[in-house]
């Protein structure tokens, strides 16, 4: 394994940014997953919606769920990998921006996702104690 693309998960479930936080959430809980890519009118991943996301800036701050769209509760900068990209540089990528789930692109085409799970099941086990180790280190 070599590459982005031989430890991502290719079936990715997405949210597109004019959809509402209910749907996000019922999705989520359908696909037993923490996260979502966001996908913009034009198909192309805008960021990434997380489950914290959701009680953060939605149930605490009392706002209606079904008023608030995916697209307005991204925040910061999107990190995306290429497809092709070497496992060395995504497990670098993700340690330093210390993000757990990163889309993985072929061009602008959204292919796959890979997560601190993906690394855990497929490599050894001293490259996943360093990504665990960095992505969850204070800052």
């Amino acid at each position: 394994m070599s590459t982005a693309r031989d430890i991502m998960t290719p079936d990715v479930t997405c949210v597109r940014s004019e959809e509402s936080a209910v749907d996000a959430a019922r999705r989520m809980v359908e696909r037993d997953v923490g996260a979502l890519p966001v996908l913009g009118p034009d198909g192309r991943v805008r960021g990434m919606l997380t489950d914290r996301d959701i009680v953060v800036r939605v149930v605490a701050e009392g706002r209606d769920p079904a008023a608030c769209t995916a697209g307005e509760l991204i925040r910061g900068e999107l990190l995306t990998v290429g497809a092709d990209d070497s496992l060395a540089l995504v497990l670098e990528l993700m340690a330093d921006r210390r993000v757990r789930r990163v889309p993985v692109v072929d061009g602008s085409v959204l292919v796959g996702i890979i997560a601190q799970a993906d690394v855990a099941r497929r490599l050894p086990d001293g490259t996943v104690g360093d990504l665990v180790s960095d992505v969850s280190r204070a800052t």
